[in-house]
């Protein structure tokens, strides 16, 4: 019989934690989506707001607890099983919430921090240090205090951007993460950000 490896006790590990992430997915969307109600009720045309929700797959999980607990020659070491537990993944369920324009951006964000106020930020950044998007993470108490959920406050049209790369790359990270694709990547992400800014300008 083959040796178990380490990502096969993850695998494991993931599945009989499954309905704990769901149950963090499910509480984290509804208290977003009720805390977001006036606002989207009194959005205008053509502005938005879109909640959208997500658990992190099995090989996607094992893949980024590996980009950031590897060691020596990017291999989980064998000898120390105990340091790997995909608990140490801060986004297992996450909830992207895209809006339009950006200025419902600080209203979303400070009507979340009342059911979230105890949330780390870890804003998202480009290369000169501006924040794209608001991120938080922490724990949904009454569904788990064990398992991490994230949410996301994102302009319409990056998130877009990033539903799209992250399918496109997600499987050619080496090519994704090249000096080359993340100067294409800064610059897309540049130009949609001015391309909303000049659209909120007009209306």
């Amino acid at each position: 019989m083959p040796e178990r490896t380490i990502e096969d006790s993850l695998r494991e590990e993931y599945f009989d934690l499954l309905p704990e992430i769901r149950r963090v997915l499910w509480q984290l969307e509804a208290v977003i989506r009720y805390h977001t109600l006036t606002i989207l009720h009194a959005l205008k045309k053509p502005e938005q707001l879109i909640v959208k929700s997500h658990v992190k797959d099995c090989e996607s999980a094992i893949e980024t607890l590996g980009r950031i607990s590897k060691g020596e020659g990017r291999r989980f070491d064998p000898d120390r099983p105990d340091d790997y537990s995909i608990l140490q993944l801060p986004d297992l369920a996450g909830v992207r919430v895209p809006v339009f324009p950006n200025r419902r951006m600080d209203e979303v964000d400070d009507l979340l921090r009342t059911p979230f106020p105890d949330w780390n930020a870890k804003p998202v950044k480009d290369d000169s240090g501006s924040v794209l998007a608001r991120k938080y993470f922490g724990f949904c108490s009454d569904a788990s205090d064990r398992v991490c959920g994230e949410y996301q406050i994102v302009p319409m049209l990056l998130g877009l951007f990033w539903e799209v790369e992250h399918s496109a790359m997600y499987k050619f990270r080496a090519v994704a993460n090249s000096k080359e694709m993340r100067n294409r990547r800064a610059g897309v992400e540049s130009a949609l950000a001015e391309f909303e800014k000049g659209v909120e300008r007009f209306l």
